[in-house]
């Protein structure tokens, strides 16, 4: 079949081309998205210094203050090493949450209309943005490591425990920023996204374990906590980042419901992308 024939379909849908082939074409269209997006960086290099600031301020402050209140069932950890997991799990929320918004602004400028009629599948469209956005969210990572470091908070350096690390907040931030992609399909406007966005960000960040054990929660918040998808991140980064630490509902359990719940979003937005030119 003739490339021209394929014009304006998704990549190697439809085509007789080996499946290695289209991996192979499918792959390189979800790297270039997530390449053009990273680029950005280099022309805002004081956004990774401003993402600095939430977390020192919820460990330096926060932190230090709930670290004096006695009770806190964390077990054996103290609850500085307890709530470092759960402030880069935030971080990676924060980040990937207003994503969408960078859609609407491609939108307004004419540059999604030149995505959409690439020859790229709109599902790698979607890859391509969320894998930008969990490259982005790595240097929370590297921000929390140091906080913690300074702060004396005894952390596993184990390689695969880092290699851990840095996958699950990939997948968190991946996972998220299409939620957020979802979101700016639907209100198509910076106003209503800003406003929703800011909305979302603090019942998903509370009604997860990120600042406080699920022992400590009510019977309906345990519930919102266990339907939570940050919760189940927080969990994996935990065991791996604390070396006293173990995962409460399964490792497996967390990679299948974030796996899960991406695929589902992924699947959704995908179907939504397009109709943000409309």
């Amino acid at each position: 079949m003739r490339p021209s024939a394929l014009a304006g379909r998704p990549a190697g849908w439809g085509s007789k081309a080996p499946m290695s082939a289209w991996a192979l074409e499918f792959g390189t269209h979800v790297l270039g998205v997530a390449e053009a997006e990273v680029r950005k960086l280099r022309h805002d290099p004081w956004e990774l210094a401003t993402r600095a600031v939430q977390p020192t301020l919820w460990l330096v402050i926060f932190g230090r203050v709930m670290a004096q209140v006695r009770g806190m069932p964390t077990g054996e950890m103290a609850y500085l090493d307890f709530m470092v997991p759960g402030i880069l799990a935030q971080s990676v929320l924060f980040v990937a949450i207003f994503y969408g918004i960078s859609a609407i602004w491609e939108r307004d400028l004419g540059i999604l209309q030149k995505y959409l009629v690439s020859p790229a599948s709109r599902t790698a469209l979607v890859l391509g943005k969320a894998l930008s956005a969990g490259v982005r969210a790595l240097s929370q990572a590297m921000i929390v490591y140091l906080l913690a470091l300074a702060m004396g908070i005894r952390m596993s350096f184990q390689p695969l425990h880092i290699l851990g690390v840095l996958a699950f907040i990939v997948l968190g931030a991946a996972l998220f920023s299409t939620l957020s992609l979802i979101i700016a399909c639907l209100v198509k406007t910076r106003e209503r996204f800003m406003g929703i966005g800011q909305v979302l960000t603090m019942p998903i960040f509370f009604a997860s374990n990120a600042i406080y054990p699920l022992a400590l929660m009510p019977g309906w918040l345990h519930v919102v906590s266990r339907a939570n998808p940050l919760s189940y991140q927080v969990d994996a980064l935990r065991a791996l980042m604390l070396p006293q630490a173990a995962s409460v509902f399964g490792m497996i359990t967390d990679v299948a419901v974030l796996t899960g719940t991406y695929a589902a979003l992924v699947a959704v937005a995908a179907r939504l992308y397009p109709r943000m030119v409309t």
